[in-house]
């Protein structure tokens, strides 16, 4: 080993090294971080939530709705037998169909 590479050796003690090594652990920090934004915000709005029934809407003596689709002027529930309700932006009973099996 020749007297220059002992010289070298001290690398570690060069302030930009320090100062490098320093951002460098900042920025995994910063990333780590970002990252877990970005999974607690993709939890947070895919989160399986269903929308409330409108207080209107009455569904018929024991159903249960498995399913609330909003549109423009209706809104449509599927019953936990299979039943479609249409119902329009009052509340009241447009159509009621049982498909096929």
């Amino acid at each position: 080993m020749a007297a220059h590479d002992k010289a070298e050796s001290g690398a570690g003690k060069v302030p930009e090294l320090a100062w490098l090594r320093r951002l460098v652990t900042a920025l995994a920090l910063v990333m780590m971080l970002g990252i877990a934004v970005v999974a607690a915000t993709l939890w947070l709005r895919l989160s399986p939530s269903l929308p409330e029934l409108p207080a209107a809407i009455t569904l018929p003596q024991g159903e249960t709705a498995a399913a609330v689709t909003f549109a423009r002027d209706w809104t449509v529930v599927v019953t936990g037998a299979g039943t479609i309700l249409l119902f329009d932006r009052g509340g009241r009973l447009r159509q009621s169909v049982t498909p096929d099996s």
